[in-house]
């Protein structure tokens, strides 16, 4: 009999080579690669071949799940912060800020509201399950994201730098969600929390982001004057600057993934010659998309019909508000009086807005934050609840936002052409 392994191999060997030799047919498509690997991920399940088994022992699944997602948002979030390069200067990065300050709490607190009033939860169980889907994903959003670092355009722009530094913040969120599910007195351990949780966090993400980042950029630049590094060797540099940044970053209790994206925007700007930070961004790039496959091809085999139908009401409801009233409402309060840097206009096109609301995907980031929770004491039904509506959230918008990308997308960069606004770096002096 052949090792299940070894099948698994086989059938993802061909995954594989069928979506790459079919990729110029399936870019044209209004369907992502993502929907792909989530059909193969459940025919490979208990329900298909049963070749992915990993339901067997549930504890072994969160922390799988978990390293596996956290090593997908880390490489991802580097990969977003390689790919801007705006000045770090406010007003270029208006939409940013206005996305993570506003419409992040926005979200967050609605969630908590629809969980605590509609679905019977308690309000700590309410805001774990506002953070865990507020974060927009920055791994299967790729064809809505900034293409490359020459790419200037604000709703990528936007949608990018959300992506790479909402996963980051919304950690403070969940740290509060698990603090109340343990304790629901506030006041035992909310001062802790705001000091810790919230400004010691941060502000170390963002310190270590840039010492790391420079330091090992410094080493490399001195290093490789006296003897040039070996080509084949040469782009392991960045998973070094990742898996070092990150790592000590959470060594210092800081957060490792705010420090990772600011780690990709320091070592964008460091290196005087462009090509490097781009055979950097492509290589991660790569990575990238192969640990996509694995993480996808996991939701898909965990899926069970039973329960997501025990829930399906609620999951119905969370997706229905989440989707069509809160994300889209809650940019465009974020965006009152926004001014594009991009066009004459004096405030942000309508049509750019409606985008921005509509491409709200959720996904890798999500099931991090979920297998983190689980292993931090969230547990029996509450648990259940929390996890097969985030589950059944990922599916819905795996789907309908992969199906949904290239049409309007391909309709966003054929009104951008009729009215002469294209994605150059040109638009970055309008920020000096």
């Amino acid at each position: 009999m052949v090792d299940i392994y070894i099948l698994d191999l086989l059938v993802i060997g061909l995954l594989l080579l069928i979506v790459t030799l079919g990729s110029g047919w399936i870019s044209r498509l209004p369907l992502s690669f993502s929907l792909i690997y989530l059909v193969v991920g459940i025919l490979l399940g208990p329900y298909g071949l049963g070749l992915i088994q990993l339901r067997r022992d549930e504890v072994f699944n969160a922390e799988f799940l978990e390293r596996i997602t956290e090593l997908v948002v880390i490489i991802s979030v580097f990969s977003c912060g390689l790919r801007i390069v705006r000045p770090l200067r406010l007003k270029a990065w208006d939409i940013t800020v206005r996305l993570i300050a506003w419409l992040m709490p926005i979200t967050i607190f609605a969630l908590a509201v629809v969980g605590k009033f509609f679905l019977g939860m308690d309000w700590g169980a309410a805001i774990l399950l506002g953070a865990i889907l507020a974060p927009t994903d920055p791994v299967l959003a790729s064809e809505v994201q900034l293409t490359d670092i020459n790419d200037q355009d604000e709703l990528r722009f936007g949608l990018t730098s959300e992506g790479g530094l909402n996963d980051a913040l919304a950690f403070p969120f969940v740290y509060f969600g698990i603090h109340a599910l343990k304790d629901n007195s506030w006041g035992n351990w909310l001062k802790n929390w705001v000091a810790v949780d919230l400004i010691w966090a941060i502000a170390a993400g963002i310190v270590m982001g840039i010492i790391v980042a420079k330091a090992i950029v410094w080493i490399d630049k001195k290093i490789q004057k006296r003897r040039q590094a070996d080509d084949l060797m040469e782009d392991f540099i960045a998973i070094s600057l990742i898996f070092l940044t990150y790592s000590l970053t959470e060594i210092v209790n800081g957060y490792g993934f705010l420090a990772v994206f600011v780690a990709g925007l320091v070592t964008q700007r460091s290196y005087r010659n462009a090509e490097k930070s781009i055979a950097q961004l492509k290589f991660v790039e790569r990575l990238e998309k192969l640990l996509e496959v694995g993480t996808i091809l996991v939701l898909g085999s965990i899926l069970l019909f039973q329960p997501m139908l025990n829930y399906a009401a609620q999951s119905l409801l969370v997706i229905v508000l989440l989707f069509l009233i809160i994300r889209p409402v809650g940019v465009w309060i974020s965006t009152i009086g926004k001014r594009p840097i991009d066009s004459r206009r004096r405030t942000m096109n309508p049509g750019t807005r409606l985008l921005i609301g509509w491409f709200g995907i959720r996904g890798v980031g999500s099931l991090y934050y979920l297998a983190y929770a689980f292993g931090n004491g969230l547990e029996g039904e509450t648990a259940e609840q929390i996890s097969w509506i985030t589950y059944t959230t990922i599916v819905v918008s795996v789907i309908v936002h992969g199906i949904s990308a290239t049409p309007l997308m391909n309709m966003y960069e054929r009104y951008l052409a009729e009215h002469k606004q294209p994605h150059t770096p040109a638009t970055i002096d309008e920020f000096e």
